[in-house]
């Protein structure tokens, strides 16, 4: 059977740093930190009391009041991104075979907003049970893909990938596998997370995971430095529409980039910390160049998972050096987690949406707060620390890695007719 090509042709971005994708990447380029003191709860007696907030976002914009109050804050944030990417790929759903058109969508956790207010309101009371009859469809992982397709009558494959930080990856990869089976003309894609909440701060707290640098919360998230003491907590969403090129051509859209290959893999190793020789890594880069049938030296830009955390980090830098070799130090690698924070099972969507617009502009985001090399890592790599470079990128590879040694790849070009 022969393999449809797919491209990208709309993009959406609701994140710490901008809540559309031209903000997004304008604050990309140029260094924002988005992390800032905790303002969804008092965090006062918190380790970790500041976190990288969505800001200025109001769901109203998006829905009504009523509607609003049935979902949890991770489906406001995928439904304002999928509204963007829908409006900026002129999707058109009346003159579109809605039956040929998906929804895949990731998160790692889901709904905890309100399984922590609910949780917590039932514990409060005398036993007996008040809980809110919306509490279980709005805490469920696949209810967000469930609501963007009620939203705009698509009746194509609908469904959540879960697997941790990986999991926007994994949606975006089985979205382009679907795509060029010829199972779907059309899929949105990518991922929301919100747990910036007393739940989702203290339970990482417990796990000491996160950065505890509460004097200076703007350079607390520094991937690749000596002084880097855990990542910090982000949140959002990313959504990306992939399509069959022919459709694409035939409507007349746009065309951002080409995805072109994706890799996965498990470490195998422990269920939070990466395997030290990076292994898992190296086997789902493998997998993706393959996939996309490049050489090593044919990628231009790596955006890496780059955590901030004192393991992960070493060990996906091994994992880069010895797998693409020389051409390694040739490469531009970058962190955009140095912004955003970490937005979990959202980082895949909004890490691509940075190497897609990578890809369409020359220009690589930096990996910002960058003071001391660490003698454990490879310094001869350029991590593009600080400024961001321009170069040509004709091939952008961006990880993400998630707990339970999850391991997802997915590779971008430039399109050429």
């Amino acid at each position: 059977m022969e393999l449809k090509r797919v491209v990208v042709t709309g993009l959406g971005a609701l994140t710490p740093i901008g809540n559309t994708v031209s903000e997004y990447w304008e604050s990309l380029v140029n260094g924002v930190s988005g992390a800032a003191p905790i303002t969804h709860f008092d965090a006062s007696k918190f380790k970790t009391q500041f976190a990288c907030e969505v800001k200025n976002f109001d769901p109203h914009d998006f829905m009504d009041r009523k509607e609003a109050r049935k979902v949890d804050p991770f489906v406001h944030y995928a439904i304002a991104s999928t509204d963007e990417a829908v409006k900026d790929a002129g999707l058109e759903f009346d003159k579109l075979d809605r039956n040929r058109i998906g929804v895949i969508w990731g998160s790692g956790i889901g709904g905890l907003t309100t399984f922590t207010d609910e949780v917590a309101s039932f514990a409060k009371g005398d036993g007996t049970p008040r809980f809110n009859p919306f509490f279980i469809p709005k805490m469920l992982v696949d209810i967000a893909p469930g609501h963007i397709s009620m939203r705009h009558g698509l009746r194509g494959p609908n469904f959540s990938a879960v697997s941790a930080c990986a999991s926007s990856t994994n949606a975006m990869i089985d979205a382009f596998n679907y795509i060029r089976m010829g199972k779907a003309d059309i899929i949105i894609t990518g991922g929301s997370e919100a747990t910036i909440n007393e739940a989702g701060i203290g339970g990482f707290n417990a796990m000491h995971a996160l950065s505890t640098r509460n004097d200076d919360p703007k350079t607390a998230s520094r991937p690749f430095d000596k002084d880097r003491d855990g990542f910090v907590s982000g949140e959002g969403s990313g959504a990306i529409i992939l399509e069959s090129l022919d459709h694409a051509l035939a409507r007349g859209a746009k065309i951002y980039a080409e995805i072109i290959g994706g890799g996965m893999s498990a470490d195998a190793h422990h269920i939070t910390a990466s395997h030290p020789e990076g292994l898992g890594a190296k086997l789902a880069m493998t997998m993706a160049v393959k996939d996309a049938g490049l050489d090593f030296s044919d990628i231009d830009y790596i955006n890496v998972h780059g955590t901030s955390t004192p393991v992960g980090d070493i060990s996906e830098t091994k994992a880069i050096v010895d797998l693409f070799g020389e051409h390694a130090y040739k490469l531009n690698i970058s962190s955009t987690k140095s912004m955003t924070g970490h937005l979990l099972g959202a980082a895949g969507a909004v890490e691509a949406i940075a190497s897609i617009l990578a890809v369409k502009n020359d220009i690589v985001p930096p990996t910002i707060n960058h003071f001391t090399d660490d003698p454990e890592i490879d310094n001869r790599l350029n991590f593009t620390f600080n400024t961001a470079q321009k170069r040509v990128v004709n091939a952008a590879l961006s990880n993400t890695f998630g707990f339970g040694g999850h391991n997802a790849t997915v590779i971008f070009k430039k399109y050429v007719g």
